[in-house]
C-alpha cells in the first residue's frame, strides 16, 4: 500500500466512519469569550481545521464546572444555555464533512482560579488547593455526565473525556497527587476508580450509541510520576469499558518545561513509543497517537508498523491547515512546519493570551492579537 492510500483509507470507529486516518488532536487556544460561549473567530479556526480534509475533529477542553476552568477564555457546557453555541460549532465542523468531537474537562488543581480543590492539598504554582470532599467527587462525576448529555444534544458525533496533560482525572490516578486514604486513594485500583467512576456515569447517560474517547495520559515525565507500568493497567478498564479510542499523551504542565521534556518534544513524533505500548496493552481498542508528526513518512511509518491506528495532529495542523490536502497531493506547496524551537503558542495560552504561530502572515497574527490582553514585546522578538 502507498504511503497516501495508507493514511488516507478509511477507518471505522464506534459505528462511524472516518474517510482517512487523520485527526486533529485537541489543542487549547483561548479563543471562546469571557462568558464560556463560541465566539467568531473560535468558529472561524474550527471551519478551517475542519475544512483540512482531517476526518475528525476533536474540540478543545470544554469545561463541565465553573470551578474547573482552565482559563477565563475557556468554552463551557456546564448549563443549557450553552448548547446554541456548541450546536452551531458542530454545524460549523461538520459542515466541511469532518467528524466532530468535544473533549470535555476539569482542570482541578490547574484551575485558573485562586481557589482550586484537588484530590489532595498538593502545592501548584503557589496555591494549595483544598482536599475534594465526597460531595466534591460527586459534583463533579455528574457535572462530566451532563455535560456528555449536552454535547450530545448540540449535535456533536461524540465526546472526549480528558484524562490528559494532568488535570482532575490524572490527578486522581496518579499517585504523585493523589495522597487519599480513602476509597479514592492509595494503591492503583483505588486510584482508578475516580476516572471510571466518570466514564460509567457518561457511557450511562449519553448510551451505547454515543462513542466515548478519552484522551490518554500514558506517562507523566516525571520519575515519581505515572509510567506505563500504571497506566497500562488502567487502559485495560477503559477497554473493558468500550471506549471509543485511546488519544495517547505523554507530560504534564509539571514536565512540559523541565529540560529532558523540552528536548525530546523537539523529536518528530516524540510520543509514538507510547502510543506502541499502550496498544500493546489493549490491541482491540483504536490509539491515536501525536506528538509533532511533521511528514507523510512519518505518519505512514506509525500505521505500516501498527504503532497506533489514527494519526493526531494539534501543533502540526495550526501551523499549516492545509497538511491533509498536501499530504495527499491536492495541494502540492511544500508543508509549512510546526518550527520545532519555537512553543510560542503554549506560552501565549501559559500568559492567559489567545495563541497563534509563529509560522503565520503577520496579518493573520495581528487578528488574533486583538483577543486577548496586550502582548510582551519580547515575547513578540523576531516575529
Amino acid at each position: 500500500m502507498s504511503e497516501a492510500s495508507l493514511l488516507f483509507s478509511r477507518f471505522h470507529l464506534k459505528g462511524l466512519e472516518l474517510k482517512n486516518r487523520i485527526t486533529m488532536a485537541p489543542m487549547f487556544l483561548g479563543y471562546a469569550n469571557a462568558d464560556g460561549t463560541t465566539s467568531p473567530v473560535l468558529l472561524e479556526h474550527y471551519q478551517k481545521m475542519a475544512a483540512s480534509g482531517a476526518a475528525l475533529i476533536v474540540v478543545e477542553n470544554i469545561s463541565v464546572d465553573p470551578t474547573g476552568l482552565v482559563s477565563p477564555f475557556t468554552l463551557s457546557v456546564h448549563d443549557d444555555r450553552f448548547i446554541p453555541g456548541l450546536a452551531e460549532l458542530a454545524g460549523t465542523i461538520k459542515g466541511e464533512r469532518a467528524l466532530s468531537f468535544v473533549q470535555i474537562n476539569h482542570a482541578g488543581r490547574y484551575a485558573f482560579m485562586p481557589e482550586k480543590m484537588a484530590p489532595s492539598p498538593i502545592e501548584t504554582w503557589g496555591v494549595v488547593p483544598r482536599e475534594m470532599t465526597g460531595e466534591d467527587v460527586d459534583m463533579v462525576i455528574r457535572a462530566f455526565q451532563a455535560g456528555a448529555r449536552r454535547v450530545k444534544e448540540a449535535g456533536f458525533d461524540g465526546v472526549e473525556l480528558h484524562g490528559g496533560t494532568g488535570y482532575l482525572l490524572v490527578q486522581f490516578l496518579s499517585g504523585r497527587t493523589n495522597l487519599r486514604t480513602d476509597g479514592y486513594g492509595g494503591p492503583l485500583i483505588n486510584r482508578m476508580r475516580f476516572p471510571l467512576e466518570v466514564v460509567d456515569a457518561v457511557m450511562d447517560e449519553v448510551g451505547s450509541d454515543f462513542p466515548v474517547g478519552y484522551r490518554f495520559l500514558a506517562d507523566e515525565w516525571l520519575p515519581d510520576g505515572l509510567h506505563p507500568d500504571e497506566t497500562a493497567p488502567f487502559a485495560r478498564e477503559l477497554e473493558k469499558r468500550g471506549v471509543a479510542y485511546l488519544s495517547v499523551m505523554a507530560g504534564t504542565y509539571d514536565s512540559f518545561f523541565i529540560p529532558e521534556y523540552l528536548d525530546k518534544e523537539r523529536d518528530e513524533g516524540y510520543m509514538v513509543g507510547f502510543a506502541a505500548e499502550i496498544k500493546r496493552a489493549v490491541p482491540k481498542t483504536p490509539i491515536i497517537t501525536a506528538g509533532r508528526i511533521q511528514s507523510t513518512e512519518t505518519a505512514r511509518m506509525i500505521l505500516e508498523q501498527e504503532h497506533a491506528d489514527l494519526i493526531g495532529l494539534a501543533r502540526v495542523l495550526f501551523a499549516d491547515p492545509e497538511w491533509p490536502k498536501k499530504a495527499q497531493g491536492i495541494v502540492h506547496s511544500p508543508i509549512v512546519v510546526c518550527e520545532p524551537t519555537c512553543s510560542l503558542c503554549m506560552k501565549r495560552v501559559m500568559k492567559g493570551r489567545p495563541a497563534f504561530c509563529s509560522q503565520w502572515p503577520k496579518e493573520q497574527r495581528d487578528k488574533i492579537r486583538l483577543l486577548g490582553p496586550d502582548d510582551d514585546e519580547e515575547e513578540e522578538a523576531g516575529l
